[in-house]
């Protein structure tokens, strides 16, 4: 188990990274949510630490966090604020298709102005009609000459208007076989007939924006493509092996800031002449929060060794991180709540935030029903050995 225990860089980037969460980021946090804005003060905190995207390697100009460090990056931020942890966590989405397959040339000319903070990265995959479905996308690039004309639209795209940068899949040949039609394109903000739908109004992450894409007759340079024509849908679920993982770092973050908050609220209460503290069944709640709390940052952790391995079994744990931990953070949430009674329900509370926050981490970067889709696939395909993996 060696193979993905925390270093002592590790920790010293947490200890770096929750003290500007406690002091720049968890301050704003209610007032991002209540009034529903992007976290400014966040993103700029994040790219005063050299956090904004610090998995991009050293030759980009980045700071070459490993899978686990980012990981740990994006937990300590999800534990005061699940929105701001979307920043590094997109960032990292979005570029993963180009730090996978991308030419020379495309890494470098992208990847560095992420890395120092300029732009941020957002990706475009799903659609309106194809959610789990990626592979059903009628979003179109037509060949023009050396460039490619993009039509359609996709749907649910995180922090869609802030990025100056997009990774965007559509289908490059409608005839040919499903699964490898699609291709990447790097699309940028200012691109002429590239637009923003109107904010969506989520239940949680509120100070991220969801937005729709939209293309009308978005012409985009040849030179611009990530990887092979036709082999998009690859990449992208390939991406997705590699980030799922962060979203579990962000579930174990968001379920970590509940169970603080929760222990800090029973410990200073009385009811019947003691502190609730003091009453078993309490203590049995508190206990089975952080164990579950526990084994689900331990897969994390696994899941984000095996991301920088490269395993071969990195789909499964991939899956499986994401799925328990996504799991973990609602019920922790859902618990902490109960624990703080009304005032858990309560916005003078952060509790009833997180319990909503927690929500999406089920949801996106593929349903947790697909997750177990995907696990089952690992499974019966033999990729998993007997008794599992370190």
């Amino acid at each position: 188990m060696d193979l993905y225990r925390p270093t002592q860089d590790h920790e010293a980037i947490r200890e770096a990274i929750r003290a500007i969460a406690e002091d720049k980021i968890a301050p704003h946090a209610a007032a991002v949510d209540e009034e529903g804005r992007y976290p400014q003060e966040a993103h700029d905190a994040l790219v005063a630490g050299d956090f904004f995207a610090p998995h991009i390697p050293l030759e980009y100009d980045g700071v070459g966090a490993d899978a686990l460090a980012t990981c740990i990056v994006i937990e300590e931020v999800a534990r005061v604020c699940a929105s701001s942890s979307l920043i590094p966590a997109v960032n990292k989405l979005g570029s993963m298709p180009l730090l996978l397959a991308a030419s020379e040339e495309v890494k470098a000319r992208y990847l560095p102005p992420l890395a120092r903070g300029e732009a941020a990265f957002s990706y475009g995959l799903s659609e309106r009609e194809a959610g789990s479905d990626t592979a059903a996308m009628r979003c179109r690039a037509s060949a023009d000459g050396e460039d490619w004309i993009l039509n359609g639209q996709k749907s649910w795209i995180t922090n869609a208007g802030i990025s100056q940068f997009y990774t965007v899949l559509a289908v490059t040949d409608p005839e040919g076989p499903r699964g490898n039609n699609v291709t990447a394109f790097v699309v940028e903000k200012s691109d002429e007939g590239f637009s923003f739908g109107e904010k969506e109004r989520k239940l949680g992450i509120k100070g991220s924006p969801t937005r729709e894409l939209h293309f009308d007759q978005c012409r985009i340079p040849g030179d611009r493509v990530v990887g092979t024509i036709g082999g998009g849908l690859k990449i992208a679920l390939a991406t997705l092996d590699h980030t799922r993982v962060t979203i579990g770092a962000q579930a174990v973050g968001i379920a970590q800031g509940a169970l603080d908050q929760a222990l800090a609220y029973v410990k200073e209460r009385s009811q019947f002449g003691k502190h609730v503290a003091d009453f078993q069944g309490v203590q049995f709640m508190l206990a089975d929060m952080a164990m579950q709390l526990e084994a689900a940052r331990q897969l994390v952790y696994v899941a984000a060794a095996k991301s920088e391995r490269g395993d071969q079994d990195l789909p499964f744990f991939g899956a499986a991180a994401k799925c328990y931990a996504s799991d973990v953070a609602m019920q922790v949430t859902t618990d902490a709540v109960q624990l703080l009674g009304g005032a858990g329900y309560t916005r003078d509370f952060p509790l009833e935030r997180m319990m909503r926050d927690a929500k999406i981490t089920q949801i996106y970067e593929g349903t947790n029903q697909i997750q177990r889709v995907i696990m089952a696939r690992q499974l019966l395909g033999g990729a998993m050995s007997a008794g599992g993996r370190g």
